[in-house]
């Protein structure tokens, strides 16, 4: 892309309001979606049948999950978070216990394991992929260790198979094989090795907030697992402890949510596609960027790009990189994100909790100063996709002559 095709692009499509960084509605909507919301009320306003409780549209919703990412189970719960939570509560965890997660991180996995009273023991990740590093995960497991937490990171899958090798390797002392659990909330429909997130592992937690790959009218998640006393210990759970025998309180998403989501799984595929399709033509537009590092796509991985994430040199970490999120955004209306910093830097209490852990991940660290996600969304039009990429252009080439 030249100096002249730029100056075209930039003048023809500029934009009237921001593209976010993260945009508000990742799944949209159709007409379908709307229809079956309409339809679920309508089937509700017998006042002998109602809403319900865990009625057939969430058995179907959770059965259809299920066979999508190929699992003999999913669970429905209200939030990602509150399955990040349950997730950490089944593990029975112990005050000197302690759980490995990514220090790249949003904050709702490393505040569950705080939750439960367990030590959280942070993690590097490999500056390719965002994702946990394998090696470095090995490196910190003690005889007090209980799980390996990874996220799959702004739409990549992490290294399952990898970890749970190291699993198996490093049993705990008393309860056997360490548990893998997957933090799949920017992940829904990506896959690795022909198969989809959400199989590997003993269990993996999906988010439908809005921002998400698919959505259910504004929050929802999923819990995928194929241990069947898991699953009735979870069901238990977000319903008073049900027929499980144990703890519960009220973790249950809605008829209208499981409806809306039914329809939402049926046209993921779709959605992603065109993610893909455009975060494709985005990469084609910015080869040849010397300042920028473009996204990694391991050739056994079917990333979903939840995020288009980016790394300047080493050179321009910090002061440089911001200055270049400064000029897209305000010049250009162009959003960024750094997603996600050391999670410490963002969360008091997590920073309180592991402050001493911090001088032991240099990779964490400078990665963080160096990357930068930027807007975008599979309804962007090739001419507003053409235009993120010239701005992008344009405003490296600024920062490069400071």
């Amino acid at each position: 892309m030249n100096e002249k095709q730029r100056g075209e692009i930039l003048k023809k499509h500029k934009p009237q309001h921001l593209f976010p960084a993260e945009p508000n509605l990742g799944g949209w909507y159709t007409e379908e979606e709307i229809d079956a919301t309409t339809k679920a009320i309508r089937d509700s306003m017998d006042w002998r049948v109602g809403f319900g409780f865990i009625v057939d549209e969430i058995i179907e919703f959770e059965q259809a999950f299920a066979a999508y990412c190929g699992t003999e189970f999913a669970i429905s719960l209200s939030t990602a978070s509150v399955g990040l939570d349950l997730a950490m509560h089944c593990l029975n965890l112990e005050a000197e216990d302690e759980v490995i997660c990514p220090a790249i991180n949003f904050k709702a996995s490393p505040l569950a394991v705080l939750g439960q009273g367990a030590k959280l023991v942070f993690c590097e990740i490999d500056p390719r992929t965002f994702n946990c590093d394998p090696a470095d995960v090995e490196q910190r497991i003690t005889p007090r260790t209980r799980a390996i937490f990874p996220v799959h990171m702004n739409g990549l899958s992490a290294p399952m198979d990898d970890l749970l090798d190291i699993a198996e390797r490093h049993p705990h002392p008393i309860h056997g094989p360490l548990k893998v659990i997957g933090d799949a909330a920017r992940a829904c429909g990506g896959g690795h090795k022909g198969v989809k997130i959400g199989k590997k592992g003993w269990m993996n937690v999906f988010s439908f907030h809005t921002m998400k790959l698919m959505t259910t009218l504004g929050e929802g998640g999923m819990i995928t697992t194929d241990d069947a006393e898991l699953a009735k210990r979870l069901r238990g759970i977000r319903q008073w402890g049900g027929e499980s025998g144990t703890w519960g309180s009220s973790y249950k998403t809605t008829k209208v949510q499981a409806a809306v989501g039914s329809v939402q799984l049926r046209r993921l595929d779709e959605m992603i596609t065109q993610r893909v399709k455009r975060a494709n033509e985005r990469l084609q537009l910015l080869e040849g960027i010397p300042e920028l590092i473009l996204p990694y796509q391991p050739l056994d991985s079917d990333h979903t790009f939840y995020l288009f994430t980016l790394l300047v040199p080493p050179e321009w970490a910090g002061d440089k990189r911001d200055k270049l999120c400064q000029i897209l955004k305000e010049e250009y209306l162009v959003g960024t994100m750094v997603a996600n910093p050391p999670v410490w830097e963002s969360q008091p209490y997590i920073h309180s909790q592991t402050r001493e852990q911090i001088e032991t991940l240099p990779v964490s660290v400078e990665t963080a100063r160096r990357l930068f996600c930027i807007s975008l969304h599979p309804l962007m039009t090739e001419g507003e996709n053409a235009y993120v990429a010239a701005a992008v252009w344009t405003a490296v080439e600024r920062v490069r002559k400071m």
